[in-house]
C-alpha cells in the first residue's frame, strides 16, 4: 500500500496502474490480483490508509476549535496526497479512513444541540470548502501565473464590473497571507455562519 501511495504522490493518480505498481514492487502484475481485485479497489484501500486518523478533540465543548483543527488536518492531508482530491470526488465517503474523518467532523458538533441533519450539512459545507481551497492552492503551486491583483488592474473595466473594481480597490486580491491565509479567512467566515445556527 505504501508503494502505491508513494507512486500516486509523486506521479499522480493517472500514473498509477497495476503494471506500474508491480514494476515498483518487483513482482508480476498478475500476482497483485491475489491481493486486490482491481485498480479501483486498490484506490479505496489507498484512500483509507493515506488520510490517516483525524486528531482527537482536546476540548469537546469547543466545537469551533475542534472543527478548525479538523479542517486544517484535511488541508494538510490534501497537500501531502493531492491525488486524494481526485479519488475522493468520485462518491460519498465509504472506506474506513474517510468515514473516520466524517465521524470526527460530526463529533465536533456533538455538544452544539444541532440536529443530526444540520451537523451533517455543516460538516459537508466545511469539507467541500477545504477540498476546493486545497485544490486551488495545489494547482497554483504547479502553474506559473502572474500576480492576480496586477492582472485585474490591467484588464478590469470598472464600469462593467463595479463590484470587482471596489474589491480590487480595497486590496482584497492582494496576496496577504497567500493561499493559506485565504483558507483561514474563508474557514472563519464559514464557521461564523455555523455559529449563528448553533446559537
Amino acid at each position: 500500500m505504501e508503494t502505491a501511495i508513494e507512486l500516486a504522490d509523486t506521479e499522480g493518480l493517472g500514473a498509477l496502474s497495476m503494471a506500474r505498481l508491480a514494476e515498483r514492487l518487483g513482482c508480476g502484475t498478475m500476482s497483485l490480483y491475489r491481493h486486490v481485485a482491481s485498480k479501483d479497489e486498490l484506490v479505496i484501500f489507498m484512500l483509507s490508509t493515506a488520510a490517516g486518523q483525524p486528531g482527537s478533540a482536546t476540548d469537546a465543548s469547543d466545537w469551533r476549535g475542534v472543527l478548525t483543527d479538523w479542517a486544517e488536518g484535511l488541508w494538510d492531508v490534501y497537500h501531502r496526497h493531492p491525488w486524494i482530491l481526485r479519488a475522493a470526488s468520485t462518491g460519498p465517503p465509504a472506506d474506513p479512513g474517510q468515514l473516520a474523518w466524517l465521524d470526527a467532523g460530526l463529533a465536533a458538533l456533538g455538544a452544539t444541540g444541532l440536529t443530526e441533519r444540520d451537523k451533517l450539512t455543516a460538516v459537508m459545507a466545511v469539507l467541500h470548502f477545504v477540498r476546493g481551497a486545497a485544490a486551488l492552492s495545489i494547482e497554483a503551486a504547479h502553474v506559473d501565473t502572474p500576480d492576480y491583483a496586477e492582472l485585474l488592474r490591467r484588464v478590469l473595466d470598472p464600469s462593467r464590473f463595479p463590484a470587482l473594481a471596489n474589491a480590487l480597490a480595497e486590496g482584497v486580491f492582494d496576496a496577504a497571507g497567500g493561499h493559506l491565509g485565504e483558507f483561514h479567512s474563508g474557514l472563519t467566515q464559514l464557521l461564523d455562519g455555523i455559529a449563528v445556527k448553533v446559537e
